[in-house]
């Protein structure tokens, strides 16, 4: 079986998002890729996490050709392999309808600093513009608003988030869902305090050494 270790990543961390209640069913997406062997893997259409099997996850060039798989590879292929090809840096997309960050980008708001764990994505999280969801139009909207940040909303929609590998790629959509709750409950009692970009540069410095080195 080709990419087994990221297909079954897949399968373990798309039932993380239903524990860590980041999405629900068969809803969002997850790919993996492998750079030595040029492969993506990516969730299959339609499958329900606590169904999914490493099997089942669908193996594709970059340019989306399938190389192993029977099923259909995410709607959302696209917007994947354009975000890994954009930022060869980053192995890891996730894709959610976390109902937090959800709601924010259904405001058509970017993700200010309320919290400095903003900082999992930069100094905010921006939007990307609106559109149908699978075509090329929003392929385009989301790799021009990411950027060089680790996430971004995706208007009327949900979030979508990269990491070096699909761990951070998580934790990411995981803190950024803390932060987004907290924006909107702040939101419901006045005008939150935002963190200055100033201050999140010193809070990006201070990330890089958090945590265990080896």
């Amino acid at each position: 079986m080709k990419l087994f270790n990221e297909r079954s990543a897949i399968v373990e961390y798309g039932k993380k998002l239903l524990v860590s209640q980041l999405t629900t069913g068969s809803g969002g997406n997850l790919s993996i890729i492998n750079r030595e062997e040029n492969l993506v893997a990516i969730k299959p259409s339609g499958v329900d996490y606590t169904l999914m099997k490493p099997e089942d996850v669908v193996v594709v060039t970059p340019e989306g050709k399938i190389v192993e798989g029977d099923l259909t590879p995410s709607s959302e292929l696209r917007f994947h392999l354009a975000l890994l090809q954009a930022r060869p840096e980053m192995n890891a997309v996730i894709h959610t309808h976390q109902v937090y960050a959800t709601t924010i980008a259904c405001m058509n708001w970017e993700l200010p600093a309320v919290h400095y764990l903003v900082g999992f994505s930069g100094n905010k999280v921006p939007l990307a513009k609106y559109a149908t969801f699978g075509t090329q139009e929003l392929s385009e909207n989301i790799v021009s608003a990411i950027g060089q940040y680790n996430a971004c909303l995706m208007a009327n929609h949900g979030i979508v988030t990269v990491g070096r590998e699909i761990g951070a790629a998580f934790a990411v959509a995981e803190e950024l869902e803390l932060v987004a709750r907290l924006y909107y409950q702040t939101k419901c009692i006045g005008e939150p305090a935002i963190l200055s970009d100033e201050e999140m540069v010193i809070i990006g410095e201070k990330f890089k050494t958090y945590g265990q080195r080896k």
